[in-house]
């Protein structure tokens, strides 16, 4: 078949960054908990290594051997959820006091989610999306210029520059990311990897028995509305009022490799 160009549906583009979460690693290497990050303007990922080293023989170039590639990248962001400020080097200066930072401390190791749009001529930024997953990263300091607010206010945008060590993957070498295009993976097996990295609501909810000392916001608790429960935002047991606890729920986590091979194909040989 002629090759032709420029098809209708075929003008592909890709844009945007969205729904980032960060995922702080444990000392098993595993990334337990997610935490969703709000405010990202920006995410480039930035590779390095892989330099030729020519070697020649018999008066020519006989080989051209690579050096390792490193993964690197660039996160922006106008904010960044407390989670990920424990990951940047900061503490609690009094542990359980809420409020009071201190810096330079030990940087910790974390992964990311985050969707970076794929559009067309056609449906334009609804066509598709890439999830990129991203492992054994940590942060560099980031700078943080303040200047007086005046007649053209801007919000400070905080930038990082991530570094990773590779985690493990069968049958092929370590990675520090894995790509996933929701145009060509089973839409069923994709739904199932979200519910992973994004976590699930609570499904089923009975009443909750509270005691006059409990506090039912913190406790996680819900009211009913008629059919809708929310979180109630009560500090103290209401007399005479039902609340509820939900369940079903789970947490989100970032996948290991080897997981996500048994998520697309049922086995991690299959």
């Amino acid at each position: 078949m002629r090759l032709g160009w420029d098809k209708t549906s075929e003008h592909f583009y890709e844009t945007g960054t969205d729904q980032c979460v960060v995922y702080p690693a444990n000392e098993a290497g595993a990334y337990p908990k997610g935490y969703a990050w709000n405010g990202v303007t920006g995410y480039t990922e930035s590779p390095s290594g892989a330099d030729e080293t020519a070697l020649y023989a018999d008066n020519i170039k006989y080989l051209s051997l690579r050096s390792a590639e490193e993964f690197g990248a660039t996160i922006t962001a106008y904010t960044y959820p407390d989670e990920f400020a424990k990951l940047d080097g900061s503490e609690d200066l009094i542990k359980g006091l809420k409020g009071v930072k201190v810096y330079q401390q030990a940087r910790k190791s974390f992964g990311l989610a985050i969707r970076t749009l794929v559009g067309n001529d056609v449906d334009g930024n609804d066509y598709g999306y890439k999830l990129h997953l991203v492992y054994g990263l940590t942060a560099s300091p980031s700078e943080r210029g303040y200047s007086t607010v005046n007649d053209s206010p801007e919000a400070i945008e905080f930038s990082w520059e991530l570094k990773s060590v590779p985690v493990a993957v069968p049958g092929l070498k370590a990675t520090s990311v894995i790509t996933i295009d929701s145009r060509e993976v089973d839409p069923e097996k994709l739904n199932a990897l979200l519910d992973k990295i994004y976590g699930t609501d609570d499904t089923t909810f009975v009443a909750a028995e509270p005691v006059g000392t409990e506090n039912p916001s913190t406790e996680g608790w819900y009211e009913k509305l008629g059919d809708t429960y929310f979180k109630t935002t009560d500090t103290e047991v209401a007399s005479g009022k039902t609340y509820y606890v939900g369940s079903g729920g789970t947490d989100a986590y970032l996948p290991l490799p080897a997981e996500i091979i048994s998520t697309f194909t049922d086995s991690i040989g299959g």
